[in-house]
């Protein structure tokens, strides 16, 4: 991989981590998510404005980040790439929570002629063939979470079936919540290298 020569003495240390995790070495991926998780993350705040989001959204990014290394083009500095990974993560995630919320006070104010604007509020109820899928998909998410080591498969659960926030988890099963934030993030790197390899998705 060709270094770019306007690189960072910082940026030229990244693309030799990343060299080392394109061949699939965890720990180096490891010290480039220690390098930037923090900075991702008050990033990530500052547009969601919300901390369990934030985490989750956190750990996303970098779960993405890895996924797709073999499309890390080297013209960029990795952190670069990294954070508009982390950015377009958020949009998407803002769009689809736009998307979700319709607002009834549009109908305090009129048009033109006087008129209430109609507001058209989009049916969420599946039909029996959506419906469908959707269990079918959700069932095939219950077996592959149940591939999953005891730990990994209990915190799974508690963040995304009883809806747990991180501190929730650290106080229920009494553990760091830095170690909540980092085994969340092995166990949903590893419940979507499982899904992906089925050819499943959320």
């Amino acid at each position: 991989m060709e270094v770019n020569s306007k690189f960072s003495p910082r940026a030229k240390e990244d693309l030799d981590l990343v060299a080392l995790a394109q061949e699939g070495d965890q720990q180096a991926f490891g010290k480039l998510m220690s390098r930037y998780k923090e900075s991702i993350y008050f990033m990530v705040l500052k547009m969601v404005h919300n901390r369990d989001d934030a985490d989750d959204l956190t750990i996303e990014a970098f779960s993405k980040a890895f996924n797709n290394l073999k499309n890390y083009s080297a013209d960029y500095a990795f952190s670069t790439w990294l954070f508009k990974i982390a950015t377009n993560n958020c949009i998407d995630f803002i769009r689809k929570k736009r998307l979700q919320t319709t607002s009834l006070d549009q109908s305090a104010f009129s048009n033109e002629e006087g008129d209430a604007p109609t507001i058209s509020v989009k049916d969420t109820n599946l039909d029996p063939e959506e419906g469908m899928i959707k269990e079918q998909r959700a069932a095939r998410i219950r077996q592959v979470i149940e591939k999953l080591s005891p730990k990994y498969r209990q915190l799974i659960e508690l963040r995304y079936f009883e809806e747990l926030s991180y501190e929730e988890i650290a106080e229920k099963l009494d553990i760091p919540l830095g170690t909540v934030k980092a085994q969340l993030f092995r166990a949903k790197d590893m419940l979507f290298t499982h899904l992906k390899s089925t050819q499943d998705r959320f």
